[in-house]
């Protein structure tokens, strides 16, 4: 399982060969609300033609047409309504565990899943594997989110990994985490497996007719001169994307270089107040001259569609992803297949996905071992990273060149196909391991 094969395109297998997979996450489209969720919609996708796809999810029944897709949807009960997340979340579980009956496989993908999928393990005897998108002991910030449900969160992920049949890293570096995080694990069961991108829906606009139109009526409306160079910034506000960083390391940026930040949805009040303060002072530090003065930092907290979004980093420079934590970083994906070149710093699955030189920058960060991945030398990996973006933005053409073998890289490595096919070879794996095959 390596990111070096080719994008495969998989043939379908006769009925007889053919196993049931149930795929387990809390989010599912038309409830998607970061890069799990679009993982699962992505991969039940490309499985279908190659499986008897199911896919369980939370935030309520499905539509009927979704339904005899074969996409099921849970609500929390309504004894656990008022409860904490954590319980709320293992209540969903178990409605789900319990129509798992006829799998060969149950796949399920975040903590929010994982019990389901090792309670319809244990209570169906089928194998259970799970998608490593990110992992509970480096993410402690969210007991900040979570209280004491952070605890359970962390039960749940711990029980589950520990009892799974497979566990897919969705990067070598989460693999390393995870058996780092989980030593008991056989490391034979630990299998990477990359995120995949849609590669054509990731794509920079026409430079003509209706399409351009519109993506000029989204830069405009957003209040971003395409006339000027930009940098952009997509992501959630949390401790793990490290925007507070970025927002400090802009401020070594020439004033006439733009700042996007696409950011919203924060993990909690006093991060968002964070952001708040340091954009402000940014904007102070670049002469604004009150509330209505941005001075070149646009801050856009609404989720743009897609259609949107991609006129937003086709009119950029540079992408930027500071984070202190990513297991592989789809935001990176996307932007490369948008021939977007990426200053990002050298952590988790990132450098998976941007090879520094060639398709970007990699900033050395160097980590507190806590679990948090709090820079040890916060002032310096600011400090670098604002010297990397400055790089970037001094040599245009080659930032263009950096661009198109970002693309290149998508197309040759991130491709569905290949991921689908990748992950069939996983189950029949697992299903040999487990003597099912």
């Amino acid at each position: 399982m390596t990111d070096s094969a080719p994008a495969a395109t998989p043939s379908t297998p006769a009925d007889s060969d053919r196993i049931a997979v149930d795929l387990l996450t809390r989010e599912y489209p038309p409830f998607v609300y970061g890069g799990a969720g679009v993982h699962v919609a992505e991969l039940s996708a490309v499985l279908r033609p190659l499986a008897d796809v199911r896919v369980r999810a939370f935030d309520g029944p499905r539509d009927d047409d979704m339904v005899a897709q074969g996409v099921f949807g849970y609500a929390a009960p309504e004894t656990l309504k008022d409860a904490n997340a954590a319980l709320t979340t293992l209540g969903v579980d178990l409605q789900m565990a319990n129509d798992c009956a006829g799998a060969d496989i149950v796949h399920s993908h975040t903590w929010y899943a994982n019990m389901a999928g090792h309670w319809a393990s244990l209570l169906h005897g089928i194998p259970h594997i799970t998608s490593a998108h990110s992992l509970e002991p480096l993410r402690p910030w969210k007991a900040e989110q979570l209280g004491g449900g952070y605890a359970v969160s962390s039960w749940a992920e711990r029980t589950a990994y520990l009892g799974a049949a497979g566990v897919i890293a969705v990067s070598y570096g989460m693999r390393d985490d995870i058996l780092r995080c989980y030593p008991e694990l056989d490391p034979e069961r630990v299998f990477v497996v990359h995120n995949g991108i849609d590669l054509s829906g990731w794509v920079r606009p026409a430079e003509t007719g209706p399409e351009a139109d519109a993506a000029a009526a989204t830069l405009v409306r957003l209040g971003i001169d395409a006339d000027k160079q930009s940098v952009v910034f997509v992501g959630r506000i949390t401790r793990q994307k490290g925007l507070p960083y970025l927002v400090r390391a802009c401020e070594a940026l020439p004033h006439d270089v733009q700042v996007i930040l696409c950011a919203g949805a924060p993990d909690t009040p006093e991060i968002m107040e964070e952001v708040k303060g340091l954009v402000a002072n940014l904007r102070a530090a670049r002469g604004s001259t009150g509330p209505d003065d941005n001075a070149g930092v646009i801050w856009i907290e609404e989720m743009l569609p897609r259609e949107q979004l991609t006129a937003v980093l086709a009119s950029a420079d540079a992408f930027l992803c500071p984070s202190v934590y990513e297991p592989l970083g789809i935001v990176n994906l996307e932007a490369m297949a948008c021939e977007l070149p990426v200053v990002a710093s050298a952590t988790g699955g990132i450098p998976d996905v941007v090879i520094d030189g060639e398709t970007g920058y990699l900033v050395p960060i160097e980590q507190v071992q806590d679990g948090t991945g709090t820079p040890i030398d916060p002032d310096k990996f600011v400090k670098d990273v604002g010297d990397a973006i400055n790089k970037m933005l001094s040599d245009p053409e080659k930032a263009k060149a950096m661009g198109k073998a970002g693309r290149k890289r998508a197309e040759d490595h991130f491709a569905w196909s290949a991921i689908a096919v990748r992950t069939m070879e996983v189950y029949k794996k697992v299903l040999e391991l487990e003597g099912k095959a």
